[in-house]
């Protein structure tokens, strides 16, 4: 998935024979001018109805038209696609209108889904245990995060430094993943600290009015905060364990939907991978524009989330997919997932991740 593979277009070139023929009498010259004049005037008018044919088709939708309205949470690696896709015009010519609704959380965004007033959504890291648990299906890998840290105030340097104070984080979370995983790193527990738990969105203000020692959160949560003052200090994020976990951001559905509306998921996944391919690599300040644009926040703090993931192609999803690479990465998330007791058992990837779906899409 991190080296980039790329066809080669084969190019297949059919050559065409001209036969012509002449005769010496001046009638038989006339009649072959004729037939020329006739032929040519048939062929033009083939191609003009060809043309004409082809122009209804392309002003006639090939599917009907559908809304879907969908789950965000405020930030760039929640929007970086699907905004792409609404500017860029891939869900129009899918025939999709896409009503973009706001979540502080995963969790949230699956109960909404449950209660029917969403019908996809986008998860961080820590809703995964939702869909092992059977809560929801993911379609679409949407990116290999980097957003979550743990940081500590003035008086919290190091992952030690954590024991007895207090705590803030979001349950349920990747919040709650990446602060377990760094206090289980310094040897500690959550027995070990004063834990708070705490919506996402009140998270800023507790660290920096001083009302909590350090806290668990993800991007652009911890960017503001590390911004605002020069006091805080990073602790770990997702890479300081990158080599014994992955962090993953998904695309999902819940399990009666994804029975009912597989067309209606691959059309969208099509027109989402599109956009990813369009965005992965690069035009990072126009994406960094649509989703200030859906958040109302300003271009520059949005540009600086640019870091927060290895933005996967659409081309990358689905040819992972295809390999088992992306099986891997589910894997290797659902192991760590049940270490930490966040989850209680194995389950079959293939029965929460929708592999199929993501290779069609690329497709």
């Amino acid at each position: 998935m991190k080296k980039r593979i790329f066809a080669l277009g084969l190019a297949v070139v059919t050559a065409l024979s001209l036969t012509a023929c002449g005769s010496s009498s001046s009638a038989s010259a006339t009649t072959a001018a004729a037939t020329e004049a006739a032929t040519t005037a048939a062929a033009t008018e083939a191609a003009t109805t060809d043309a004409a044919t082809e122009a209804a088709t392309e002003a006639t939708p090939s599917e009907e038209p559908i809304t879907l309205n969908i789950g965000y949470m405020p930030n760039y690696g929640s929007l970086w696609s699907v905004t792409t896709a609404i500017n860029k015009g891939y869900f129009e010519e899918a025939g999709i209108t896409v009503q973009l609704v706001e979540f502080q959380d995963g969790p949230s965004i699956i109960a909404a889904m449950e209660s029917g007033s969403i019908d996809m959504g986008y998860i961080g890291q820590g809703a995964h245990k939702l869909c092992i648990q059977g809560n929801a299906k993911i379609f679409a890998l949407s990116h290999i995060s980097n957003g979550d840290a743990v940081i500590g105030g003035p008086e919290v340097k190091t992952l030690e430094d954590l024991k007895g104070k207090k705590v803030a984080f979001s349950s349920g979370t990747s919040s709650e993943d990446i602060l377990k995983a760094g206090l289980s790193k310094a040897g500690l527990s959550m027995d070990d600290i004063e834990a708070i738990d705490m919506e996402a969105s009140n998270i800023v203000t507790a660290m920096l009015s001083g009302g909590v020692d350090a806290c668990a959160t993800w991007s652009p949560n911890s960017l503001r905060i590390l911004e605002e003052s020069a006091d805080m200090t990073k602790l770990c994020d997702n890479l300081t364990f990158s080599d014994t976990s992955i962090s993953l951001a998904s695309w999902i559905v819940i399990p009666s939907y994804a029975e009912a509306n597989a067309d209606k998921i691959l059309r969208f996944s099509k027109a989402l991978f599109k956009a990813m391919d369009y965005a992965a690599d690069g035009n990072y300040e126009e994406i960094a524009g649509y989703v200030a644009a859906q958040t109302k926040t300003d271009g520059d703090s949005v540009f600086a989330q640019r870091g927060d993931a290895d933005w996967l192609t659409g081309k990358e999803v689905s040819e992972g997919a295809a390999d088992g690479t992306v099986e891997g990465y589910y894997k290797i998330q659902q192991e760590n997932l049940i270490a930490s007791g966040a989850v209680e058992g194995e389950v079959p990837i293939a029965d929460y991740v929708l592999l199929d779906n993501m290779v069609e899409a690329g497709k």
